[in-house]
């Protein structure tokens, strides 16, 4: 018999909808949370004892029914109620102005017009459906006439209402947007498969999509989706404002995210500097864009302007450059590292990327090239983004000719013919020749000269090409017997170029002892490493004879980094190469820490998001002087985060965990108190 429901437990349930969709709304959507997480998970318990309880309770939009539906045998079709139209394309400055020169023509006017600038998601395009405020249905495009029902999966992201915030909706309410995922959450997707031993994903988008045809919701559940609306379909009993940008401000009301990128453009022009602020920003968002879509502002004058086909008249997108790209794999060689890692590189058929012209891509090792299952010969897809060295992601196994060759991994190094070795477990292979290898010693030159570590002002690479092959340095001591003579007969170094090059190796001889470190390219020995052996043993001696053992005792420093330091210290030529930079005149003071001198001490922090007064590396050493231990990852451990414009799933996870958060000018304030001057 079903048990009579008291009006209070009726009455207390709603209330613990409101608070828990409310507290979604805050942390998923506008990223600015009130509720603290454990009264979430306690409001979230009573409500599932209550619907326990009694099952009468439970709804559609109840906040415990994200997940739970049995998996599906398959997907249903759903017919729009409204067609979801695709959108023409711009691909350069002048097609933009011809879609505005169109505008104003079909409008008979001169006057400017004004547009909606949205960052173009590279994500899924889906509508969703409410009525009298509940989601009812959830469909992806398709075909833009007919797509497939999507509801349970959909229903798992948290950034999705399953009921809207307000009584004032309409009746019936169509919502589109993008399903994506964060770039943070697909590396993340991937690190966890390669763990599992799974095949990874090949981009966010093709993430996104597999996440969301998954028949078992549950599967979806775990894959970190969001949802950013841009526009609405059908709307039945209710008004809407007069311009797009209000409506989308309306629907992030009404507990949808819009993205915090858009802006309004008063002309053409300003919609091409738009385009060219968000072009360079682009890598820095937290998730992938692939072009900026304008939008006439005016719903009366999107109106007038009508369709034409499949598409609006009134909108378009401005593609950002092609960051995949097919073409032809010529050949590959060989390159040389400064730690011998003997690297695959794809000499390919030049094709324009990602805003650049490319011939070379990385395949990284013997692995990934077993993986990928390329040859030469082979059409491959090309992957750059941003500055990220172009990779090869995958072959178009369809087009490979019958004359494709097999990749060979050379035995011996391509450079100085030394025997290659592979160590077990590991997929590098390296050249056994160690300086004796020029490539090897060009690479431990750069490095050497580097901003952090040396920072040997006007010692470029090409100069270091030069200086190595011209036979003028043959090691990194090398640097400081250079004289004005020789310096000068190399190409375009004048004698005043020469000067200024060595001054500033004179003046890179007063350096520290974490940077001196740093410099000597000991692997997997980076700046934190070194700065922490610099504090732990506060001498160079006393490191240089410590044992692996002693060197476990660093903070961060596990078996296989202990083993390479002592390996490296060990190492006759690296003992003489270390006495010959000393008696040459590079030198430091010891790291000597006084007790309390490092208040942080034991503590891990997070930086995440822009920051705009210091720079990330400026705020990392900072914490590093104090003690800090800076991680790129948030965990239970971590004991600060802090947090800039722009911080995404980082930030949402200290919140989950309950971790402080700071802004910058809270991390510059706790620097003051500690005596740092910024």
């Amino acid at each position: 018999m079903t048990k009579t429901i008291p009006p209070e437990t009726q009455q207390r349930a709603l209330e613990l909808h409101d608070i828990l969709n409310r507290a979604n709304y805050q942390y998923y959507v506008l990223d600015a949370p009130e509720l603290p997480d454990a009264e979430y998970d306690r409001c979230l318990r009573e409500l599932q004892a209550l619907e326990k309880e009694y099952p009468q309770l439970i709804s559609s939009d109840s906040p415990t029914q994200r997940v739970g539906a049995e998996p599906l045998a398959a997907f249903t079709q759903i017919r729009h109620e409204m067609p979801m139209l695709s959108l023409d394309n711009a691909f350069s400055d002048e097609e933009l102005e011809d879609f505005d020169r169109r505008i104003r023509d079909r409008l008979n006017s001169s006057d400017p017009v004004e547009y909606a600038c949205e960052p173009k998601l590279d994500g899924i395009a889906v509508s969703l459906l409410y009525r009298d405020g509940i989601l009812e249905r959830a469909a992806t495009r398709g075909d833009g006439t007919v797509g497939e029902d999507i509801t349970q999966n959909v229903r798992t992201i948290y950034s999705v209402p399953l009921k809207l915030l307000a009584d004032d909706v309409p009746a019936v309410l169509e919502v589109r947007g993008e399903i994506y995922m964060p770039k943070a959450g697909f590396a993340a997707l991937n690190e966890k498969a390669q763990k599992a031993g799974e095949k990874g994903f090949v981009n966010p988008r093709n993430a996104a999509a597999g996440s969301l045809r998954q028949l078992d919701s549950r599967i979806t559940a775990q894959r970190p989706l969001e949802l950013c609306v841009y526009s609405v379909g059908l709307v039945q009993g209710g008004d809407l404002p007069e311009r797009h940008t209000e409506i989308l401000e309306q629907l992030n009301r009404w507990g949808f995210r819009i993205n915090s990128e858009m802006a309004v453009a008063e002309n053409i022009q300003a919609c091409i500097d738009y385009y060219r602020r968000l072009g360079e920003k682009r890598t820095q968002l937290a998730y992938d864009i692939d072009g900026i879509v304008f939008k006439v502002n005016s719903i009366a004058l999107q109106k007038r302007l009508g369709f034409v086909a499949r598409a609006p008249r009134w909108a378009t997108a401005y593609k950002f450059p092609a960051q995949e790209e097919m073409t032809e794999l010529l050949d590959v060689e060989f390159q040389v590292g400064r730690t011998g890692a003997v690297t695959p590189v794809a000499r390919l058929q030049p094709v324009f990327v990602g805003g650049v012209t490319v011939s070379n891509a990385t395949l990284h090792n013997r692995d990934e090239i077993e993986r990928l299952g390329v040859k030469i010969g082979d059409t491959v897809i090309i992957r750059r983004a941003g500055d990220v060295i172009p990779q090869v992601v995958s072959v178009v196994d369809s087009r490979r000719p019958a004359d494709a060759r097999e990749i060979e991994f050379p035995s011996h190094c391509p450079v100085c013919d030394s025997p290659v070795e592979a160590s077990p477990g590991e997929a590098v292979a390296r050249c056994s020749g160690g300086l004796i290898c020029s490539a090897q010693r060009k690479q431990a030159i750069k490095h050497f000269a580097s901003r952090k570590a040396m920072d040997i002002d006007g010692l470029g690479d090409k100069l270091v090409e030069q200086l190595v092959d011209e036979g003028l340095l043959k090691s990194v001591s090398g640097l400081y017997h250079l004289s004005l003579e020789p310096l000068v007969t190399l190409e375009r170094m004048g004698e005043k170029s020469a000067q200024n090059l060595l001054d500033a190796l004179e003046r890179s001889k007063a350096t520290t002892l974490p940077k001196f470190l740093y410099a000597l390219g000991i692997r997997e020995v980076g700046e934190a490493t070194a700065r922490n052996l610099a504090r732990h043993f506060g001498q160079l001696e006393k490191l240089m004879h410590a044992d692996t053992e002693a060197l476990q005792q660093v903070e961060d420093v596990g078996p296989v980094v202990a083993h390479y330091v002592a390996e490296f210290f060990e190492q006759p030529h690296n003992l003489e190469e270390v006495a010959a930079l000393q008696q040459a005149g590079v030198h430091w003071e010891d790291e000597v820490q006084e007790l309390g001198a490092q208040p942080l001490a034991g503590q891990t922090w997070v930086l995440t998001g822009k920051l705009e007064t210091l720079s990330r590396s400026e705020a990392k050493d900072y914490l590093q002087r104090l003690g800090a231990k800076v991680a790129g990852s948030v965990s239970a451990n971590t004991h600060t985060v802090v947090a800039g414009p722009g911080a995404g799933s980082k930030l949402n996870k200290a919140r989950e965990l309950d971790l402080p958060v700071l802004d910058e000018e809270g991390l510059m304030a706790m620097l003051r108190t500690q005596g740092i001057e910024i």
